[in-house]
């Protein structure tokens, strides 16, 4: 048999939410599921806040990550004053003038994969889309309550930490 697609909103309180074995039957159970739908989307808003603030840790620890010389290997001056990104520039402080080298940043797409990094953040955005698809599942029933505790949820998440979430996504 095939299911008929619900095409517009209903207020039923029994709608099944994931599984039949969740299906309100009462005012208080049904209440407790858009509760649920409510902190689950303000969870789902939280992930984004912690995947922004780990990303912005992880990249200050490989900006103020130290490299060690490597006996054979050419000095940093001399590797720099091949590359063509810099320029010999005075630097004048006091009255005091000296001779630097300041050498352009290289904009990279990416940064090099970090086995201490790359499987939290893969971990991460796995937990990012199971829940998004979980609340993707819950506004497909079509039931408004659960419609509007997913949108709630998600005012409710951004207004407490949505400052956090700054959101660098394609």
């Amino acid at each position: 048999m095939m299911a008929t697609m619900m095409v517009a909103f209903q207020n039923d309180m029994a709608t099944a939410l994931y599984v039949e074995a969740w299906t309100p039957s009462t005012v208080g159970q049904y209440a407790g599921t858009c509760i649920f739908v409510i902190a689950l989307a303000a969870i789902f808003r939280s992930l984004f806040a912690i995947r922004a603030i780990m990303e912005s840790r992880w990249l200050d620890q490989e900006i103020n990550r130290r490299y060690v010389a490597v006996k054979g290997q050419l000095p940093m001056h001399d590797k720099m004053s091949n590359d063509s990104l810099k320029q010999n520039m005075v630097l004048s402080a006091n009255g005091v003038e000296e001779q630097v080298m300041v050498v352009k940043k290289r904009h990279t797409v990416a940064r090099p994969w970090r086995a201490s990094v790359d499987p939290v953040r893969a971990i991460v955005d796995t937990v990012i889309a199971g829940t998004g698809y979980l609340l993707m599942l819950a506004v497909m029933t079509m039931n408004i309550g659960y419609f509007l505790s997913v949108l709630g949820g998600t005012f409710l998440g951004s207004i407490a930490i949505g400052r956090f979430a700054v959101l660098h996504e394609h």
